[in-house]
């Protein structure tokens, strides 16, 4: 229910107070750390809402009236209530920084996270994470479910009942073994790339979700059903350097492999393989405490992730 509108307010309450307990309107206006003129016209306002003369203001001085230190008293136990409700919400404050439930997508967790978080462990050491790993779809549902606090996804599309914000920028390859044969091309077109069978992860992979995206915004009508689904990075690197079928990942994630030549990149024409990823958390709640510190953390690591 609404509160009563003469002590919806509890400052001017506060000031009466500090009045009656200091002895003078100047050595409560010092304690406020606001003009003693402001404290008079606030209790003045106060006395006309309320019908009533809280003080007595004299050459000796300001003193409460009989029907002040009435009012006086109601006002410290309302004041008192509002300091142990503004106590009670720090303590859950408190209580929720010091956990922070993240879930991330697999490109997300293994190769970004883990410097975000030991910028945070550094910001604050009194927190602790619990880190769950999924594709992105599944993210986002634990977000929306509750059982995140925080999530970071890639892909080209999110929930709209999400907020999010791009912390960094990826760029995927397609890769193969060295002795497939478009190891020695200078590349492919996107439309060749769509008819071809890859070794892909599974669906609501937020890899595999970009990449059928980008095809079909290259104008592929047709994309051809992955040869196998895996549900790990390393075992689709280890399945394309075996020859089984190319394959499309992040470039953070082949990296290694690029380097010792194990795979070997193949470009692709025609086709936008750059993509964001992004935290995401419930639309209209505003990050706070850790979660909005380590969005912040990721954001300033740079927009394109080291390679």
């Amino acid at each position: 229910m609404p509160l009563p509108p003469r002590v919806a307010d509890l400052a001017p309450f506060d000031l009466v107070l500090s009045v009656a307990e200091l002895g003078s309107m100047g050595r409560a206006a010092a304690a406020h750390g606001v003009s003693q003129a402001a404290v008079s016209a606030r209790i003045r306002s106060l006395e006309r809402a309320i019908g009533v003369t809280v003080f007595e203001r004299s050459p000796r001085g300001t003193r409460l009236t009989t029907t002040g230190a009435l009012v006086a008293d109601w006002a410290r136990a309302a004041v008192d209530a509002a300091q142990s409700l503004e106590e009670g919400i720090a303590a859950l404050r408190d209580a929720d920084d010091a956990r922070l439930r993240v879930a991330a997508s697999f490109t997300v967790a293994e190769y970004l996270l883990p410097r975000w978080l030991i910028s945070l462990r550094t910001r604050r050491p009194d927190t602790s994470v619990a880190l769950s790993t999924h594709n992105s779809t599944d993210v986002a549902d634990d977000v929306l479910s509750g059982r995140a606090d925080l999530g970071f996804v890639e892909g080209p599309h999110h929930s709209p009942e999400l907020d999010e914000q791009v912390v960094a920028r990826d760029h995927l390859t397609l890769v193969v073994a060295p002795d497939h044969p478009w190891a020695r091309r200078r590349g492919v077109d996107a439309t060749r790339l769509a008819a071809t069978p890859l070794v892909t992860r599974e669906a609501g992979s937020g890899t595999r979700d970009h990449l059928e995206h980008a095809l079909r915004d290259a104008g592929a009508a047709v994309i051809a059903d992955p040869v196998l689904e895996l549900s790990s990075t390393t075992a689709i690197k280890n399945a394309a350097a075996d020859g089984v079928a190319p394959a499309v990942l992040s470039s953070l994630a082949v990296a290694g492999e690029l380097a010792s030549g194990t795979l070997v990149a193949v470009g692709v024409r025609g086709l936008a393989l750059h993509r964001d990823l992004a935290a995401v958390w419930p639309r209209g709640r505003p990050l706070t405490g850790p979660a909005r510190d380590l969005v912040e953390l990721a954001h300033r690591s740079g927009t394109t992730p080291r390679r």
